[in-house]
């Protein structure tokens, strides 16, 4: 009554051989070593070398190979830049996480709470290398 299928449907999965597959933790592994060289960027520009250098040793951690150093400066606003430094490490830290990765979570907590202290001081519009 029916003639059988002879082609394949449009609807079955795709072979696992088509292209590479990662992993959730390497997924999350990609998207905190992002966030955590965006706010090594940053990190630089405002000039602060011991902070950058624990960053970077963490993106290396995560990507397997050192980062390349922050070295053109946009000009912006100090206090501009800790806000921006405090959103990125907010978005490293919610990524950590959800990872379970105990020492970029610390180090990204550090990060907003120096940022914080540093908007918060009265002089923050002539913050230059704090922290």
């Amino acid at each position: 009554m029916y003639e059988p299928i002879r082609t394949p449907s449009v609807h079955s999965p795709a072979d696992e051989a088509d292209f590479p597959h990662r992993s959730r933790e390497e997924e999350l592994d990609i998207q905190l070593a992002g966030h955590l060289a965006a706010l090594l960027a940053v990190t630089d520009e405002l000039g602060l070398g011991p902070a950058g250098d624990r960053i970077a040793a963490q993106v290396a951690r995560l990507r397997g190979a050192p980062p390349a150093r922050h070295a053109a400066l946009t000009d912006a606003a100090p206090a501009s830049l800790h806000r921006r430094a405090h959103a990125l490490a907010g978005r490293a830290l919610v990524v950590a996480a959800s990872r379970a990765d105990t020492t970029a979570a610390i180090l990204s907590a550090q990060r907003m709470d120096a940022h914080t202290e540093a908007l918060a001081s009265p002089a923050a519009e002539q913050l230059v290398g704090a922290h």
